[in-house]
């Protein structure tokens, strides 16, 4: 049976969103733009582009005919461009529509390339300072057009007239605020000098500041007066490092330990990095300079290069890369990828420059900066054969680099720990053991990578335990006259779950080690929650996990002459203490994070021997 339509009683009624002006400014205000300094920076982005479209219009005119004037005297803020101007028609399409785009704005993005903007809200961000804006323009594509004014106001009202020809005698458009009282402090005749500057010192086309006073010729101070530094000429290639270094210092306040020219004719980028001349904290990474057709875009692009590249800071200038809503960084596309990719690889050039032909500099690189060297080296096998001989490393003999270390040792031992490096390092080193310490970011990993570069070399983890191997048992007589003495150190240190020793090893001056391992540690904790939890589900999973992991290990030095008279003890509660306290210097010298129990034992065995001197001497 066929469905019949009933119609509706009430019949539906197209209906226009309302937009509420201040509300809209508000949002840009606390949610787009970082500040409202940005203002100017719209302003002379839109004259820029409008100059960019009436060279399209003029191409014969000559170089530097066109350019933005820009008047503050604290009254006004005025932007002044000889650009392609717009019509009637245009203000009604760009200036008087928020987020609807006319068939002449869809041509215009096709061949955004050309143009710095690409969205339509950028002349709102002028209500973040003022409340009404006049735009006066006058279009160069018709020679008798006349002049055409807008005003807008911050309530969401406007007015359109056109006015005479001699209203504007020359195409172009002036763009006028009147500043708000409360927005003074970026509408002063020097802080809008100082923005320009800011925004606009790398613009292709001439642009001028006046403040009104006089104190200036007639065309004003320039704003942008030479062009970009690696676009200048220079009379030797030492003269060009010179400038570029400079440049460099004066835009991020260091001394670059080099520079680097940045060079990417396939998206049209030039610039420099900055190398830092020190070292940079683990995982800090600085922002970048980004300049889009010479405006800047921003001082905080951590995205253009990758994470491992924190020992630089750059300065571009790029043709293509394309920014977001704000203008305020860039958007994340496949353009940007290539170019991150692109400028890692000239990273990675100029430290095989520098290795191969540079060893002063790269040394001064690599102390600075190993960190960063390592991280790239880790994933780069080129720069890893590059690099790896030349990277220092802590060791029992020292920092020192691995190709100096791999020499002297024939069999690398490398630790998991930092903490296992400390228990261990002093003993090895006098057992003549070459141990690496691998507890430090990439370390262990690159270490282990070395017979790739050195194969005569041979790398392995070292076992804290194993190097028990490498201690001089006591002979019989002896351990038998301590055996009393290690019986009630074993008994005292129980709660520990470690066991006690005698040996002798080197250096005399070290009493006792203490070798415990990390995974030892884990398990000894995982237990004392089953025994917590004995009876409950969770007890039960723990206890079937439960395995058999070595103890640790409390190995007294009996060429010492302290732990000769300790285990020459004989009360019982003093010769507990001793082991305590035994224990307690061993666990501090191996600089792991201390239990609450052993804190508390350490204090515990300093008081108790202190008692004991002072009841002995009374």
């Amino acid at each position: 049976m066929p469905l019949r339509h009933h119609p509706t009683d009430h019949a539906a009624t197209d209906r226009t969103f309302q937009v509420d002006l201040r509300g809209l400014v508000d949002l840009l205000s606390h949610h787009l733009y970082s500040s409202p300094r940005v203002y100017l920076r719209e302003l002379m982005q839109n004259a820029v582009d409008a100059l960019t479209a009436r060279h399209a219009l003029e191409p014969a005119a000559p170089v530097g005919a066109f350019g933005v004037r820009l008047h503050a005297d604290g009254s006004v803020v005025r932007v002044e461009d000889d650009g392609v101007g717009l019509t009637e028609a245009d203000v009604h399409g760009f200036l008087a529509t928020i987020g609807r785009s006319s068939k002449r704005a869809d041509r215009l993005a096709e061949q955004r390339g050309d143009f710095i903007g690409q969205f339509g809200i950028g002349l709102l961000s002028c209500f973040l300072v003022a409340d009404e804006i006049h735009v006066l323009s006058r279009s160069a594509r018709t020679p008798d057009a006349p002049a055409v004014e807008w005003r807008g106001r911050g309530d969401g009202s406007y007015t359109v007239r056109t006015l005479p020809a001699s209203a504007r005698p020359r195409p172009g458009t002036t763009v006028t605020l009147t500043p708000r009282a409360d927005a003074g402090e970026w509408t002063r005749p020097a802080q809008v000098h100082a923005l320009a500057r800011h925004f606009g010192s790398l613009l292709r086309h001439p642009v001028t500041f006046d403040d009104g006073t006089g104190g200036s010729d007639r065309s004003g101070t320039s704003v942008n007066p030479e062009p970009a530094p690696w676009s200048r000429t220079y009379p030797t290639p030492g003269a060009r490092s010179r400038a570029l270094a400079a440049y460099g210092e004066e835009a991020f306040g260091f001394k670059p330990l080099d520079t680097i020219e940045l060079d990417l004719p396939a998206v049209g980028l030039k610039g420099i990095a900055c190398v830092l001349p020190e070292t940079v904290p683990a995982g800090r990474r600085h922002g970048h300079r980004v300049h889009v057709k010479g405006m800047l875009l921003s001082e905080q692009a951590e995205e253009i290069l990758p994470d491992w590249a924190f020992f630089v800071r750059c300065v571009v200038d790029a043709e293509s890369l394309r920014p977001t809503a704000s203008r305020e960084s860039l958007y994340e596309d496949a353009t940007l990828a290539a170019v991150r990719d692109a400028l890692a690889e000239r990273l990675r050039d100029w430290i095989a420059r520098t290795a191969a032909g540079d060893p002063d500099l790269l040394g001064r690189f690599l102390q600075a900066h190993h960190l960063a060297a390592k991280s790239l080296a880790v994933h780069d096998d080129e720069i890893l054969r590059m690099l790896l001989p030349w990277l220092p490393f802590e060791t029992t003999d020292g920092h020192c680099t691995l190709d100096e270390f791999a020499r002297t040792h024939r069999t690398v031992l490398v630790t998991s720990s930092v903490e296992e490096f400390r228990q261990v390092a002093a003993i090895a080193s006098a057992a003549g053991l070459g141990v690496v310490n691998g507890g430090y970011t990439y370390d262990r990993e690159l270490v282990h990578r070395l017979p790739e570069i050195r194969p005569e070399a041979t790398v392995a983890d070292l076992d804290p335990a194993a190097l028990t191997a490498h201690l001089d048992p006591v002979d019989r007589e002896t351990e038998l006259a301590a055996a009393a003495y290690l019986a009630q150190a074993r008994d005292a240190l129980a709660v520990f779950d470690c066991d006690v020793a005698l040996r002798t090893f080197q250096p005399v001056s070290a009493p006792a080690l203490l070798i415990d391992s990390r995974e030892a540690r884990h398990e000894r904790t995982r237990s004392q929650l089953a025994r917590e939890q004995e009876g409950g589900l969770w007890g039960d999973i723990l206890g079937a996990l439960r395995h058999e992991v070595p103890r640790a290990q409390l190995i007294l030095n009996q060429l010492n002459p302290l732990v000769r008279t300790a285990v020459a003890i004989d009360e019982p509660e003093l010769a507990r203490t001793s082991a305590e306290a035994l224990y307690g210097q061993a666990a501090m010298l191996s600089r792991r994070p201390l239990r609450p129990a052993e804190s508390s034992l350490i204090n515990r065995s300093f008081l108790d021997l202190l008692a004991h001197a002072l009841r002995k001497d009374s």
